[in-house]
């Protein structure tokens, strides 16, 4: 029998390498949903290569085009995830959630419990509504396997293991597009070459996030949810080549490294087929880059991002929120030429100092509606100060 698949951002990055992963192994799985926002000529073109019948499509314009040129089709199109008790009656074999930014959260927590596992590439929903999908995942008894390949790595290899054993994880990074630019030129630096990441192909929002770092604060309060971790046993360790993605140190003295070329092919594939046999073919060992991995810590002064993780409670909170809702609106401003890039950490720093905001330190998430009212405050907030912005 055919397992049961649903891709919640079909059309993304993500949603696009496991689509290409489930057509070489079209035999074994079954997609019966996709989601988009708004791109309906290719989530249209998935439906009809895949033979999908069921499809969301979130924005209204894009919606009501796809409904009119679906009229004599068996597709049915929705336009959220209200209806999901509907088009999923029953339990499905996975589910991948890659939907980008908090708009992810509220479809990964509603779609919980219509699978048996989940893997999960947004960042922003463990950062910010980790209680409420833990919740979720252990109500109805739903796995969960992160798609990150930091996390993914750490996950893997302390799978079966008790995570108390770990002493100390180490995230790495490459250092983003800037890496080899000396601080004195980030005043003026382009938009082009802040988008420019060396190692990997991403979105104009995560290449600029690399560029700042502030990915990787992400991560650190990812792994802290995730593997219920201390902020000070976690650590970002600069590593160029991108082909080490976690260190763990165990308090039996050992040391697992985990390493693998930089796709997230092998990501993706291993949480499709977690405890299956099946492999698929990938690079030999890379012995230059492990004879030159180049460790080093990061240079606070040119990634000044990550300060923020000193300033994050150990409990989960609502301020994660405000941190995340602020820095997509700078990142918004600076890709419409708002402000440069500089002016990116500054104005985080500057607003979430604010003490409006530092009472969130203690206020935990309770329901999603407080994520999402939050996040939209933020967001207003921040625009107010540039009163062209649109």
């Amino acid at each position: 029998m055919k397992k049961k698949i649903a891709i919640l951002g079909s059309t993304g990055s993500i949603g696009k390498t496991l689509i290409k992963l489930l057509e070489s192994n079209n035999k074994k799985f079954e997609i019966v949903l996709l989601t988009a926002n708004q791109n309906y000529k290719t989530l249209l073109k998935q439906s009809k290569h895949l033979n999908v019948k069921n499809i969301i499509i979130k924005n209204k314009s894009s919606y009501k085009i796809l409904k009119t040129q679906t009229k004599k089709s068996t597709i049915k199109i929705f336009n959220n995830f209200d209806q999901l008790d509907k088009i999923l009656p029953k339990k499905i074999d996975y589910v991948m959630s890659s939907i980008t930014g908090i708009e992810g959260l509220e479809p990964t927590i509603k779609i919980i419990k219509h699978t048996k596992k989940i893997a999960i590439a947004n960042k922003e929903s463990i950062i910010c509504g980790w209680n409420l999908i833990n919740k979720e995942l252990k109500k109805n008894k739903t796995e969960f396997i992160p798609v990150d390949s930091e996390h993914f790595s750490i996950w893997f290899a302390i799978k079966n293991n008790n995570p108390n054993k770990i002493e100390k994880i180490y995230l790495t990074a490459s250092g983003g597009s800037l890496y080899d630019i000396s601080l004195s030129k980030f005043k003026n630096i382009s938009k082009k070459k802040v988008l420019n990441h060396p190692n990997w192909k991403m979105g104009k929002k995560i290449s600029i996030d690399s560029a700042t770092m502030i990915n990787k604060v992400y991560e650190v309060i990812e792994a802290k949810n995730i593997f219920q971790m201390l902020y000070k046993n976690i650590e970002i360790l600069i590593h160029p080549k991108s082909y080490v993605h976690a260190l763990m140190k165990f308090n039996n003295g050992l040391i697992k490294i985990i390493a693998h070329d930089t796709t997230m092919k092998i990501p993706i594939f291993n949480t499709l087929f977690d405890n299956e046999d099946y492999a698929f073919s990938t690079s030999k060992i890379n012995i230059k880059n492990l004879n030159d991995l180049n460790f080093h810590k990061v240079d606070l002064l040119k990634y000044p991002m990550v300060k923020l993780i000193n300033l994050l409670p150990q409990k989960h909170s609502l301020f994660e929120t405000i941190i995340v809702s602020a820095n997509d609106t700078l990142v918004d401003l600076f890709l419409r030429d708002k402000i440069k890039f500089l002016e990116i950490h500054k104005e985080l720093f500057k607003f979430i100092k604010n003490k409006e905001f530092s009472k969130y330190k203690n206020k935990k998430p309770t329901k999603l509606k407080e994520i999402i009212d939050l996040n939209n405050y933020v967001s207003t907030k921040i625009k107010k100060k540039y009163t062209n912005f649109k």
